[in-house]
Order: structure tokens, then sequence, then C-alpha cells
């Protein structure tokens, strides 16, 4: 028995001697760090196959060197001021150094405080994330600004199954990662600031400073920084603009962060937190609104040609709208401000409520047809309009037939229409609201620089919210007696004729092809009968003079010097050109006007200095074109012709009126029926012209007191001026028209030249006499 038990008690020390000798992997501490390395390698592997693009594309350097966003290509003055952008989205980038201290440490605040001590992945606000999924009391997100910025540059996408958003946010990591790397800490925060959205069509902080507060990113105040750095998590639920009371405590959250992290300190938090948002200076960017919108626009087309004839290094053509281009313009920002307020002006508090006074009351107003059925042409008239109407169009192309897009024109809708005191919200028929813009009068002004052709000041109607015809440059109208420096230009060039030449003030006749004859009438009686110095003629705009001298030199001729002045639009050459019969634009005019003051150098008209890439590197620089048109005597002389103008002929009022003592040449121009007023003013600096008329050639004052271009345009013309001359900033001279270097022994004193002329008679007589 005993020996029994003995070698049963050996067999179980045996077998637990065995037991104790297993292998060491097969432990629970082995174990677990089998479990650790395989999670490790996997890891590694996983990451690994991410960075290699096992799961789909990474993007590479270059994609970080120049991610793809649509960046606004913003248009400057060429005094600085940005004037517009044209945009997909409003985007515009900055540098670390164009940022307020006040944005930064907002944003690091409220959304990550430890941004500059991570290389991308905070690992403590993710294990606090990952103890919040575990315990369900999750706070705040785990995402540092530099992940947020690598899931801007490279969006997600939209719905991702779990798997795939996995993935995703690892791809995210690598991505922060790379850009933690290769990028500088300001470099990330800037790049961010330039890629969130902030609502109100604002994309970047630039926008956003701009539309919300009118300021650059580096001129934010304390609570404009912390309510921009706020908007960015939920820019419509924490818009000032939609949901102010949710702003206002969002932005008073990021100040007391800022006090947490000693940003500021804890007495400023409470005072500032009681400001109120300012939202005075709110102004959504579009191409209906700010300064210069008609410049603007004419520039959009201008730009989108140059942009297809134009590639970028990878063979691609530019696109205005997307590649964040900087186009620096002629434009001065103050010259424009002052054309616009003295278009306004005029038209608002003169012009256009003595339209109305002249038309109440009167049957078919505002049309005049002497020749024709006043309703059968307005019936006309009112049929075109609908036809060019957007709303006609739409209608038209989703399939409307006639009896219905009638019916949509003669049903009445809310909508806002045009008034000088802004616009107003009110209910009418489509077709009445047609006729109701046929009462106003448009105007338009073009401003350039005498030696340079650089357009600074482009005013192309009333307002482009709801007129959108340009009426510098599309709009080609009669020009009336404006035309006629061209023609007294033959006169000076040919050496026959001086400003004070006389010529009988008499009716003359000129034969037509046909045989027939044509013979001009003056609306002016004075001095019939008389000679009169062509000084005189042009001052007072004699037709009759007008008429000798388009018979003695030709219209072909007069065609011919229109033409070397840069005036391109179709002329006939016909007689009555001498009377401005042509259709022009005010582009072309005033260049053409210009010179005259360029001592007889046309350059063109010049709107674009340079055009920069989203780098700042020069693709292009513009050079005005010059031509040599005249000599410079001839020049000086129809400078002096046009000075008459001013001081004795339709443009006298600049004296008396609106006291200019300066020296200026002029002309002003009224077409038939006074459908169209002109004034052409020009000093040694600038050339200005200016049109006024309705959008239809019927529609016009019916005297010629109140609808000459002496009272329509030229007082837009004397109030711009002034503007212009009382802003010393601008260095704009009031002297005199520098003399040519030629021969200058003509007397422009036409008093003195007539006592010379009579010396001289009286010499030759007593010669005669006694020999």
């Amino acid at each position: 028995m005993k020996k029994k038990q003995k070698n049963k008690e050996k067999k179980n020390e045996k077998e637990q001697k065995k037991a104790v000798k297993k292998p060491h992997f097969f432990s629970i501490g082995f174990k677990l760090w089998l479990i650790f390395f395989i999670f490790i390698f996997t890891l590694f592997t996983f990451f690994y196959g991410i960075t290699n693009e096992w799961f789909g594309k990474m993007p590479t350097f270059e994609e970080l060197e120049n991610p793809e966003t649509n960046l606004a290509s913003q248009i400057y003055s060429a005094d600085g001021v940005l004037l517009g952008s044209y945009f997909i989205e409003n985007r515009s980038n900055v540098h670390f150094s164009e940022l307020s201290p006040y944005l930064i440490n907002a944003l690091m605040a409220i959304e990550d405080i430890r941004f500059v001590e991570h290389s991308g992945i905070d690992q403590r606000a993710l294990f606090r994330v990952a103890y919040g999924i575990f315990t369900g009391n999750r706070k705040g997100g785990g995402s540092t600004l530099t992940q947020q910025l690598a899931k801007n540059l490279f969006p997600r996408g939209e719905n991702l199954s779990k798997p795939k958003l996995v993935i995703r946010k690892l791809q995210e990591w690598v991505t922060a990662t790379k850009l933690e790397y290769n990028y500088s800490k300001e470099e990330i925060l800037a790049m961010y600031l330039n890629t969130v959205p902030y609502g109100s069509n604002a994309f970047g902080i630039k926008s956003a400073t701009l539309t919300f507060f009118n300021k650059m990113p580096d001129e934010l105040n304390i609570q404009e920084a912390a309510l921009m750095a706020g908007v960015i998590n939920a820019p419509t639920r924490f818009s000032p603009v939609r949901n102010p009371e949710n702003a206002l405590k969002r932005r008073n959250l990021v100040l007391a962060k800022m006090a947490d992290y000693n940003f500021i300190s804890q007495p400023m938090y409470d005072s500032i937190k009681h400001i109120p948002i300012d939202m005075s200076r709110y102004f959504v960017m579009d191409h209906n609104r700010g300064q210069a919108t008609y410049f603007r626009e004419f520039l959009r087309s201008e730009l989108q040609q140059w942009a297809s004839q134009h590639q970028k290094a990878d063979g691609t053509t530019y696109n205005i709208y997307r590649d964040g281009l900087r186009i620096y313009t002629t434009i001065n920002s103050k010259m424009q401000q002052y054309a616009e307020d003295a278009v306004r002006k005029h038209l608002a508090n003169d012009i256009q409520p003595a339209f109305f006074k002249h038309w109440k009351g009167q049957a078919n107003a505002p049309f005049v047809f002497p020749d024709s059925d006043p309703k059968q042409e307005i019936k006309k008239i009112m049929n075109q309009s609908i036809r060019r109407s957007d709303r006609y169009r739409t209608m038209k192309k989703e399939g409307y037939n006639a009896e219905e897009i009638e019916e949509a024109f003669n049903t009445p809708t809310r909508m806002h229409v045009f008034s000088w005191n802004g616009p107003l919200d009110t209910i009418m028929t489509p077709l009445d609201s047609i006729r109701y813009y046929k009462f106003f009068l448009q105007a338009s002004l073009l401003s350039i620089e005498t030696q340079t052709g650089y357009i600074r000041a482009y005013v192309g109607g009333n307002d482009y919210r709801f007129f959108k015809y340009d009426h510098v440059t599309q709009a080609h109208r009669q020009v009336g007696s404006t035309f006629k420096p061209f023609l007294y230009t033959l006169a000076m060039q040919e050496g026959e004729y001086s400003p004070c030449s006389k010529i009988p003030n008499i009716p003359y006749s000129v034969e037509l092809y046909d045989g027939t004859f044509w013979e001009p009438k003056n609306s002016d009686k004075n001095k019939v009968g008389e000679e009169v110095t062509l000084k005189w003629a042009l001052a007072n705009s004699n037709n009759w003079i007008s008429a000798y001298l388009i018979k003695r030199f030709s219209p072909q001729a007069v065609v011919q010097m229109a033409r070397k002045m840069g005036v391109k639009s179709p002329i006939e050459p016909v007689p009555a050109i001498s009377l401005g019969v042509p259709d022009l634009t005010l582009y072309e005019m005033v260049g053409a006007m210009n010179t005259y003051a360029n001592q007889g150098v046309y350059v063109k008209p010049t709107f674009i200095t340079k055009i920069e890439d989203k780098n700042g590197n020069i693709i292009e620089r513009f050079i005005p074109e010059r031509t040599e048109a005249l000599d410079e005597v001839t020049a000086y002389k129809m400078l002096e012709l046009m000075k008459g103008v001013v001081e004795s002929g339709t443009g006298v009022r600049l004296r008396y009126k609106y006291q200019f003592t300066n020296p200026i040449a002029g002309k002003t121009g009224t077409t038939q029926n006074q459908s169209d007023g002109w004034f052409m003013g020009i000093t040694p600096d600038l050339t200005t012209g200016v049109w006024v008329g309705a959008e239809e050639r019927s529609v016009h004052f019916r005297s010629l007191s109140l609808g000459q271009g002496a009272n329509t345009a030229l007082p837009i013309w004397a109030l711009y001026m002034r503007k212009v001359y009382d802003d010393p900033s601008l260095g704009i001279s009031q002297g005199e028209f520098p003399k040519p270097l030629g021969d200058m022994s003509i007397e422009f004193d036409c008093d003195k030249y007539d006592r010379l002329q009579n010396k001289n008679r009286s010499n030759t007589q007593y010669f005669r006499d006694e020999f």
C-alpha cells in the first residue's frame, strides 16, 4: 500500500514538474506582448499602406505646395484699393504677417490650444475623445488645426461608409503629418484661415474681414478677431447677420477661452464681453455692388479674352475665376468716387426731377414722335423691350407660348425697382416696370490722364443693379457738335486758317452725289451776315461755318482725321457729319479729344497696368499704344479754339455758375430733338467726357434750354472736376496748357488780331497811295 501511494506521489510530482516546464510562449504576459507587437505591426503596415496609396490616392508634395482651391482674381485701383473680385468662391490668400495677433490667439484658444506643441496629431486630445466615447461623456473634438487644414484642402466627399470614413480620417492624419513636416506653424495657420468658409459668400479670412467689417485681417480688434475665430465652427449657426444672438454667445465663449489661457486679462474680458457686435460695415461683395461696377464688368470681358490667349506653366489657359490673379488697374478710387457722386448728384437732384416735372400730365409721356403715330411707335418700343428682357428670354427658353408670356407681363408681381432714393419694394406688372424705367435719364462719364491715357474714372450708367447697359463702351450715340473739332482740326492743320480767321456767317450749301444740295440750319441768329472768327463759330456751335468747312475740306478728309485720333466706329462720309450725326462711343470721343492736350499724340485709353499671378509674379505689363495724329502746333491751335467754348460760348456757365478760373478747353454737344447731351472738358492733366440721355432716343426734353448738353452733361463735369481740384492728394494741375516748341507767331487774342489786321491794311493802303 505504502509503495503504491509512494509511486502515485512520484507520478503527481512528475506531472507537476511537467506542467511547470511548459513553453514560455504560452504565458499570459507573452500573449499580451504578442498581441501588442501584432497591433504595432498591423498599424505600421496600415499607415505604410495609406502612405503608399493602397487605400486610395494621397496628395503629393506638389499638391500640398499648390492645393486646388478656387482663388478669386482681385481688381485693384491705382491707389491700392480693392475694387472687386471675379470668383466662384470669394477667396483670397493672405500671409501670416497679414494676420492680427488677436486672431491667432483667439483661434488657438477655441480650436487648438496645444497647436504650437504637437506635430499635427494631439495625443492628449485623442485620449480625451477615446475616454469620452467609453464613458459617454465626450467633450470637444480631437482634430488639430493641421488635421482640419488637411480636411479642408482635400475634402472627404459625402456619404462615406464607416470603414471608408475611418480610412479617410487616418489619411488626414498622414496628410497632417506631411503638412507639419513641410510647413512652419505660421504657414499652417495662414493656410488654415485661407481655406475655411465664413458664410455670406466669404471664403478665407481676407474675404471674411472685408465682408463683415470692411477691414483687412491685420486690422481686427480683439472682439472682431474673437468673432471670426468663433464663426469658423458653424458659419450659419454663428452668423452675426442671420443669428446675432448665437454669434454674440460664441464670440464671448472665445473671449472667455482667451482669458482662461491668459491671452487677455480677466478685467479685459469682463469689459469686452458687453460690447455689441457691430455689423454696420457688413457688405457682401458681388458684381452688382461697390465701386466702378460698370468698369469691372467691362474689364471682365477684356480679361476673359486675355486669359484665353495666355497659358500657365502646365499649358492650360488662365481662369479669372479660379487662378487668383491680381489685376492692377488705372482707376483712381478717389476720382472714381467723385465721378459717381457727380453723376448721382446732378441726375438725382436736378435733371431727373426736372424731367419728371417736364412730362407730368403729358400724353404719351415720355415719348416724342412728331412724324408718326405715337401709339404705334410706343407699342413697337415696348414689344422690343419685352423681347430684350431676361424674363422673356427665360420664359421662352422654358417653352411658354406667346399668350402665356403676355399674361405674365400683365400680371402684377412683387419686385424691386430703381429710384434715386434707393430701391423701391413695390407691386406692379412687368410691363409697367418697363414703362417706368423709360422715364429715367442715364449718364456716363470717362476721365483719362492726358499724357498716359490712363482711365482714372469710369461711370457707365446710373446703377448697375438695375441698368446693365454700359454707356461708355457699349452705347453708340449721336455725338452732335462734339464732332466739330475733327473738322476744325483740318482747317488748323492745313495752315490756311488760324483761330481768328474770319468767315461770313451766311448759309452755305453742299452739292450731294445725286445732284441735290444739303444746307443746314442754325439755331442761333446771332451775327447773321457778319464775318465771324472760327473761334467764335466753334464756341457757339455755328452750323453754317461747319457747312463752309466741310465743303472746303470734304467729308472723307474729316473721317480720316477722326481715324487718326482713334475713332473706330463706322462713319459715313457725308456732309452732315460736320454737324455730328455719327454714332460713336464716349470711350472713342474722350480718347480723341485727349489728343489735343497731349500735343497731337493719340494715346489709346488704358485700363490695366499689370497682371500678377497668385504668388505675385508679374505675368504681363501693359504699355499704352501711342500714335502721332497731329503736329503739336495744330493741337495747340485747337486747344485755343476750344477754350473759347468755355470763355464765351456754350460752356460759359463753367465760369459764371461753377466759378472755374483755370484754363479749360471744351465742347458741348446736343443732338437732334435733344436726345443726347454731351460735354467734353480738357485740362492739362485730365480729359473728361460726359454723356446724358435716355435709353430710347425718342425719350428726351422737348425744349433746347432743358435738353442741351450745357444743361444736362456739363454740370456733371463741373461737379466732378471741382471735387478733383479740391483734393490736393491727386495733384491735378490748374495751370496753362504747355506751349509747343515750334513756330508760335500766331495771335490767339482775336481782338488784338483784328487791330493788327486793320493796322496792316492801313499801312498797305498808305503805301499804295504814296507810291
